[in-house]
């Protein structure tokens, strides 16, 4: 048996009058582990290419997913539940409009900036924005068109923010619901496609529309050629976010029918900038075009000619 001496705990020095003790003791280094292989260097090439996956979201993190599920879910008649849809910061929404103006081929808008947190503040607000930027620069573009005609008389078109509200919201979540059901019917299909959840879809699309914010003002100009200019400026920018964003969730699907999608997505775009330029600020004003009433000598001349 042991002595009762052996079993008794011991407390020892600090580490270096241990070492002064006994020079030829072995020690060993204890440290955390994060730290030490933050420390140890990484084969040449593996650096830039987890930045890369960084950057195109391949490497969905499970740190991402575990703080996502720690999130409590309040239930959808409470108004807890619609304030998670607009819990985000005014760094991220210029984060995202930013990447919504300056798309990187390569570069999936989805993971690189929504899926973390997607939100409808900044949709919601785009889409507000825009349907009284139309509404407003219509009526001023008539205005000016107009102006210095003697037969003119300006007249208010309060209609015109019905109607953009109408047309700008029912494209911001009736073709995101139409795309993300789609989505979901090929993805049971076709089991490697990537899949976006609704939020997300809204989140591209609303996003995708600030362009047309400045460009809306910008079509005030009384240039027809400039405005058309401007509309396929902003249909390449906000066509091309949709099209990088969309592609990677159909590629991996039929060829024809991957195609037919992306298609599909970016003439719907097509014809909502062309409408709009079209009927708000191309359209001919049949109102207010010069008439002549006729007099009652004038009415009775034509009786007794006829």
């Amino acid at each position: 048996m042991a002595a009762v001496d052996d079993l008794r705990f011991e407390e020892f020095g600090d580490g270096a009058s241990l070492l002064a003790a006994n020079p030829d003791a072995t020690t060993i280094n204890i440290e955390d582990t994060g730290e030490t292989s933050r420390h140890q260097p990484r084969p040449r090439g593996t650096l830039g290419r987890e930045e890369d996956d960084e950057l195109l979201g391949n490497n969905d993190s499970d740190e991402t997913e575990l703080l996502a599920g720690q999130k409590k879910s309040s239930p959808f008649w409470t108004f807890e539940y619609y304030q998670t849809f607009f819990d985000v910061d005014t760094y991220q929404v210029f984060d995202r409009i930013k990447g919504s103006l300056l798309p990187v081929p390569g570069k999936n808008f989805v993971r690189l900036y929504v899926r973390s947190n997607p939100d409808l503040y900044g949709p919601f607000w785009i889409c507000a924005t825009l349907v009284f930027a139309i509404a407003i620069s219509g009526n001023l573009s008539n205005f000016l068109i107009h102006l210095g005609e003697k037969t003119y008389h300006y007249v208010p078109e309060f209609q015109k923010v019905s109607i953009a509200a109408t047309i700008i919201y029912a494209y911001a979540w009736l073709v995101p619901l139409a795309l993300w059901g789609f989505l979901m019917w090929r993805n049971s299909k076709v089991m490697n496609i990537v899949s976006y959840s609704f939020l997300e879809i809204v989140c591209v699309y609303g996003y995708s529309l600030f362009i047309y914010i400045p460009t809306a003002v910008l079509w005030i100009i009384p240039q027809r050629a400039v405005r058309w200019i401007l509309v396929m400026i902003a249909l390449g920018i906000s066509g091309s976010v949709l099209a990088m964003t969309f592609w990677p969730a159909v590629r991996e699907d039929n060829r024809r029918v991957a195609l037919a999608t992306i298609t599909t997505i970016v003439l719907l775009h097509v014809m909502l900038s062309v409408g709009c330029l079209a009927y708000f600020f191309d359209a001919p004003e049949m109102d207010h075009l010069p008439t002549t009433i006729a007099t009652p000598n004038q009415t009775v001349a034509a009786a007794k000619s006829s």
